[in-house]
C-alpha cells in the first residue's frame, strides 16, 4: 500500500498544482473555526463526491460549496460540461397533494410547508424565521442572515398573513415555528417534515425543501412575474442565476403549441 500525502490546505487563495488520487487533504477555514480532513482514494469524480459529501457534513452550504470546490481543483477534478437546463418542481396539483395532506396531519404542519413554499425561502432561512419577521400590517416576512448575510423583504399573500397571525397569538419573540421545547426547527427536522409529508399525499418522487423553492420561483414565472423580481424574491445575488427557471420545459412548450395553433 502506497503512502498517503498529507497537507493542509486553505478553503480560498492556494494554487498548488492537482494532486494525484489517493492523497489525503485537510481543508481548514479559520473565519470559522472548521476543520475537515477529507481522505480521498477515489479515482472517479463520482467516487470523490461521496468522499467529499460524507467529511463536510455538518457543514453550512456556503462552507460545504468553498471546501468542495478547492478539493475538485486540487484534485484536477471538474464539473460536467452539461448542465440540466430545467430544474425539478411540483406541478399545481401535487402542491394541492403536499399541503392537503400536510394539513390533514394537524398542529402546525400545513402551516409551517404552506410558509416554506410561499416565501422561497432557503431551509436555513426559514429555521431562522422569528415571530417579530412576521410583519401582519405589510403582509410580508422579513428574512433575515440570507444567502450572503443578506436581508431582505419577502410578501405574502393576505390569507397566510391571516393565518400565522392566529398562529403566533399573543407571542411578541421566540421562533415563528417552534418545536416542543419551544426552539427552532433545525434543517434537517424540517426535510424530514415534509417528506414524511409528502409520502402521505402519495407523492412518488423525493420532496425536499429546496424544491419548494423551485416550485414557487416556477410558479410565479409561469403567472408573469418579471425575472429581475424573480430574482430579488429568492435573493440571488445575479439575475442570471434566476435564470434556469425561466427555460421552458418540453411540457410548457407542448402546452403553448396546442394554445397557439389549437
Amino acid at each position: 500500500m502506497c503512502a498517503v500525502q498529507r497537507v493542509r490546505i486553505p478553503v480560498r487563495g492556494s494554487r498548488r498544482p492537482p494532486l494525484e488520487p489517493g492523497t489525503a487533504i485537510t481543508a481548514t477555514d479559520h473565519d470559522h473555526g472548521l476543520e475537515a480532513e477529507i481522505a480521498l482514494s477515489a479515482v472517479s469524480v463520482r467516487q470523490a463526491g461521496v468522499s467529499i459529501a460524507r467529511i463536510c457534513r455538518g457543514m453550512s452550504y456556503d462552507q460545504f460549496v468553498q471546501a468542495a470546490a478547492e478539493a475538485r481543483r486540487r484534485l484536477g477534478l471538474r464539473r460536467p460540461k452539461d448542465r440540466r437546463r430545467v430544474v425539478a418542481r411540483l406541478s399545481r396539483a401535487e402542491v394541492d397533494q403536499v399541503l392537503s395532506a400536510a394539513y390533514t396531519v394537524g398542529g402546525a404542519r400545513g402551516l409551517m410547508i404552506k410558509t416554506l413554499l410561499l416565501t422561497g425561502c432557503r431551509v436555513s432561512e426559514f429555521c431562522h424565521l422569528e415571530v417579530e419577521d412576521f410583519r401582519y400590517d405589510q403582509t410580508a416576512v422579513i428574512v433575515r442572515r440570507g444567502k450572503g448575510d443578506k436581508d431582505r423583504i419577502v410578501p405574502i399573500l393576505p390569507a397566510l398573513a391571516d393565518e400565522l397571525r392566529v398562529h403566533v397569538g399573543p407571542r411578541a419573540v421566540g421562533p415563528l415555528f417552534a418545536n416542543r421545547s419551544w426552539r427552532p426547527f433545525s434543517p434537517r427536522r424540517v426535510q424530514t417534515i415534509l417528506a414524511e409529508v409528502a409520502r402521505a399525499a402519495g407523492i412518488g418522487r423525493r420532496v425536499y425543501p429546496h424544491l419548494m423553492r423551485h416550485t414557487v420561483a416556477q410558479l410565479l414565472l409561469d403567472g408573469g412575474m418579471p425575472l429581475e423580481q424573480v430574482s430579488r424574491f429568492l435573493g440571488h445575488a445575479h439575475v442570471t442565476t434566476t435564470q434556469i427557471y425561466a427555460e421552458s420545459s418540453p411540457a410548457q412548450i407542448a402546452t403553448s403549441y396546442r394554445k397557439a395553433l389549437g
